[in-house]
């Protein structure tokens, strides 16, 4: 995994934050983060999850979430590994994101691309 601090994921949010936001109980945020529902990251020894913003619109997540962590499982991705995927710029879009492209709705490229990224 690679080390990171906290700063490098200034576009998530914790799990409790995000519990309280969406009014259910936190067990049931992590039961979606271990179920494929939710894209999770967290620092090496950390035991708080972090849940980038971008993957929910309107405090749901996107339609593409489930079948993107699934792709990125398939692929012997972790946690860290799919986070750093959608999160680097991308040839594909200039200076864009991978997850730039799931906000747009364009999952079936995410897909194909975080596959492409399995070892």
């Amino acid at each position: 995994m690679s080390a990171r601090t906290h700063a490098a994921y200034a576009d998530s949010l914790t799990g409790t934050w995000l519990a309280e936001r969406l009014a259910i109980d936190p067990l049931r945020i992590e039961a979606m983060r271990r179920d494929g529902e939710l894209i999770a990251v967290r620092e090496p020894g950390a035991d708080d999850w972090h849940y980038p913003a971008w993957q929910f619109e309107a405090w749901q997540p996107r339609r593409g979430v489930a079948r993107i962590v699934a792709a990125a499982r398939e692929a012997g991705l972790d946690e860290t590994r799919l986070y750093d995927v959608l999160t680097a710029p991308s040839g594909l879009m200039g200076d864009g994101k991978l997850a730039d492209l799931l906000v747009e709705g364009r999952d079936d490229e995410v897909i194909a691309a975080v596959r492409a990224a399995g070892p």
